[in-house]
């Protein structure tokens, strides 16, 4: 088990990873982050990315899905942003922007699964 700043420490890591952060979606509020810089905002997009999250939820819920977010993957023009809710922690998810001319998508998937799994709130 690792800690937040463990956890985020070897999310940066990650082949093209730009930051990452663990976040509480009921208030937006990151818990812990990293990277980020003039490439990304971090506490803006934790913020952004909390209503992603609650607006899925709300989704789900109106089509009754009895089910949970594995995770959650946008695509843009130079990036690849992943949302992962902690499969221990009902309301926070970790978010993870990478850099897309040199991130391996599916490795980094791997990757934040394995992390998430190992993450100690």
């Amino acid at each position: 088990m690792s800690n937040i700043k463990q956890t985020l420490e070897e999310m940066m890591k990650i082949e093209g990873a730009i930051g990452a952060c663990v976040v509480d979606f009921k208030s937006g509020l990151a818990l812990g982050s990293v990277g980020g810089g003039q490439a990304l905002n971090i506490e803006v997009a934790a913020a952004g990315n909390s209503e992603v999250v609650r607006a899925k939820m709300k989704v789900m819920g109106q089509l009754g899905l009895k089910d949970k977010i594995e995770d959650i993957l946008i695509s843009l023009g130079s990036q690849y942003h992943i949302i992962r809710p902690l499969t221990n922690h009902a309301n926070l998810f970790v978010y993870v922007a990478l850099n897309r001319a040199n991130a391996n998508l599916a490795l980094a998937r791997y990757k934040i699964q394995e992390l998430e799994a190992g993450l100690a709130v």
